[in-house]
């Protein structure tokens, strides 16, 4: 019973990580093809009843395919369009992490490629981990856990990434164990 509650929750991970939310390219173009195909509104309802599979394999292509593209690479591959949908600027209702560093709020997500040179791991105390690194090119980054209740804050270098709870923590160390 545990590995099928393992299963199921690995199989909604990975489908909410890779159906993403974008332009929906392939879903525009069929619907340019059934509005060119006849000008009358009552014939061109009639091509869209009749190309409904087409379209639900359109919009399943997007959300799983094109739209995740759109997502991790920041420009819809059909269209041709950028940015992407989720980078829109709006003025949002709720503010997420809003001191997230700048260059994780867009895509591509710039990934730092300096060669490790060498890694330590210390307990400062009972709900301090810290890890240094030093990179071949001479710099060194520190990076802290921080447990406070139920939650534990991360930083690098003394500034706050981002504090997630300790359920989501064992969740995700569950999940990966797979």
């Amino acid at each position: 019973m545990k590995k099928l509650k393992v299963a199921i929750v690995a199989a909604l991970g990975v489908t909410t990580l890779s159906g993403c939310m974008g332009q929906m390219g392939v879903t525009g173009l069929v619907t340019k093809v059934n509005l060119m195909a006849v000008d009358n509104r009552y014939a061109r309802e009639g091509v869209f009843l009749l190309l409904s599979p087409v379209y639900g394999i359109a919009s399943v292509a997007d959300l799983f395919i094109f739209n995740s593209i759109e997502f991790w690479t920041g420009k819809n591959i059909i269209t041709n369009k950028s940015p992407a949908l989720v980078d829109t600027s709006v003025e949002a209702w709720l503010k997420v992490n809003d001191k997230v560093d700048s260059s994780l709020t867009g895509a591509p997500v710039q990934a730092n490629v300096a060669d490790v040179e060498n890694t330590t791991i210390q307990k400062i105390d009972n709900n301090t981990l810290e890890m240094n690194i030093s990179y071949v090119n001479g710099t060194q980054k520190t990076l802290r856990g921080v447990k406070t209740g139920d939650a534990v804050a991360f930083y690098a270098n003394n500034e706050l990434i981002t504090t997630v709870s300790v359920q989501e923590l064992e969740d995700y160390v569950a999940s990966a164990q797979l």
